[in-house]
């Protein structure tokens, strides 16, 4: 979503101020390129050769910066998203009353589209109704707010204020950068790989790491989708701007996805569900000492064919298939079988990997071969493809 982005980096004066030299690593990680402004007081924590050595460009503190002195309007032009991390108390106030006494905040008047916005202050600032006001104002006016998280700040005190965790921030620079094709729509996305216990402490479940469904979960987040998560027990964070429902075994998740199916557009299954759970539970742990231990098995719920038999009118289902062999045929099965609008066939060798590969296959049997470095950027290729 960020590959060859122009993002403008603006740092505002604040103890978070060095969290802005990661921010700017992380957009140069996912191919954005990056520039950079500050305001005088944000020299006070970091550095202008910092963020000169970071991005290799000239980084802009004042009008003498510039060759022409109209920076602020070149750059606003060039700028594709314009982020303001950390935003102190400060910049928030002159942002809402278009005051434009340095560099940072005469770019901002002169940037016509939606800013990023990640405020980092003192609790007793941020709670003040002078800023809870500026804020509603800006947000009012189009502008996007990473509210700042709960800490213990750098004054000793313990409350909200703390610049948003970067994965946030991130987030919100790739909604404000992307297209809204899924505006208005609702999407549900299963992830994860479910887990069968068959004692308190053991189970049966498998190598999905439920990132490819967090993904697709950011990625529909950042068309303009509202985004329900139904995840099984994973290690990733999903980013707190995306609602999530834990659940454990195939059959919690087949609860949940049946209390809750009819309430959208589109339903993506990726969790890997197991097929099977064992007959019988011990409420006490097996011993080892147990010779030749047998766990007999019992069929687990079919998720996706309930799905597809009674999916309402026009909405669409969208189901994984892995394969450790012919690939394409038994995707194309499971396509017909379970009455799905789409299918995406990975091998499985993909399974807790980050690079991608497989195909995507529609009810006419359409395939398109998907590609990517990474599974973010697959994601994002999936459902563009879907409803471009």
């Amino acid at each position: 979503m960020l590959e060859n982005k122009n993002i403008l980096v603006g740092v505002s004066g604040s103890i978070a101020s060095y969290k802005a030299c990661e921010i700017v690593r992380l957009l140069q990680k996912k191919g954005a390129n990056v520039r950079v402004c500050m305001t005088p007081s944000a020299l006070e924590f970091v550095g202008r050769l910092t963020f000169q050595a970071l991005t290799g460009e000239d980084v802009y503190i004042s009008w003498k910066d510039g060759k022409t002195g109209l920076e602020h309007i070149t750059l606003a032009r060039w700028a594709d998203v314009f982020l303001i991390a950390p935003a102190s108390a400060n910049t928030i106030a002159k942002l809402r009353f278009g005051i434009t006494d340095n560099f940072l905040t005469s770019l901002a008047l002169a940037y016509n589209k939606p800013i990023v916005i990640a405020p980092a202050m003192n609790t007793k600032m941020h709670e003040n109704p002078a800023t809870q006001e500026n804020l509603k104002v800006l947000k009012e006016r189009g502008h996007i707010i990473v509210n700042p998280s709960e800490g213990i700040l750098a004054c000793g005190e313990e409350g909200t204020g703390k610049l948003a965790d970067l994965e946030d921030i991130i987030l919100a620079v790739k909604y404000a950068a992307t297209s809204k094709l899924l505006k208005g729509k609702r999407v549900l996305i299963t992830a994860g790989g479910t887990r069968e216990y068959f004692d308190p402490i053991r189970y049966i479940s498998n190598a999905s790491s439920g990132q490819m469904g967090y993904l697709l979960a950011e990625s529909a987040y950042c068309m303009g989708a509202d985004v329900v998560v139904i995840s099984a027990p994973t290690c990733l964070k999903l980013p707190s701007q995306i609602k999530k429902i834990d659940v454990v075994s195939a059959q919690d998740m087949f609860e949940k996805v049946k209390e809750l199916y009819q309430e959208f557009d589109i339903i993506i299954m990726n969790a890997a569900v197991a097929d099977f759970r064992p007959q019988e539970y011990s409420s006490q742990k097996l011993k080892k000492d147990k010779e030749n231990p047998v766990i007999q098995l019992q069929p687990n719920p079919d998720i996706l064919k309930f799905l597809g038999e009674n999916k309402r009118e026009n909405q669409i289902l969208v189901g994984f298939a892995a394969e450790s062999d012919n690939l394409y045929q038994n995707a194309v099965d499971k396509l017909k079988r379970k009455n799905l609008d789409f299918i995406v066939a990975n091998p499985v060798k993909v399974f807790s990997q980050d690079f991608y590969e497989g195909m995507l296959i529609n009810k006419s049997l359409n395939t398109v071969n998907i590609s990517a470095k990474n599974k973010e950027n697959a994601a994002f290729e999936i459902l563009k493809i879907i409803f471009s």
